[in-house]
């Protein structure tokens, strides 16, 4: 499968990164803010959208998706 890298992980950047991770493909989430990737490393989203915890805990642990505030090693 292929590597995606989504820039920004608000509402519509972190239901897009997850989707795709479950479609199969390793994807890296990338945001400015530290304390947003610190949370959603441990798997807490900032935003309530029914299924999306139980998608990113499932895809994070299946190493098909990761978060990051560091845009070169996202790249």
């Amino acid at each position: 499968m292929s590597r995606i890298a989504v820039v920004g992980v608000g509402y519509v950047g972190l239901s897009t990164a997850a989707s795709f991770a479950d479609l199969g493909h390793h994807v890296v989430g990338y945001d400015i803010d530290a304390t947003r990737i610190a949370e959603l490393r441990r798997h807490r989203i900032p935003i309530y959208e029914p299924g999306l915890e139980e998608l990113i805990e499932r895809n994070a642990r299946a190493d098909r998706l990761a978060f990051s505030t560091s845009l070169e090693q996202t790249l």
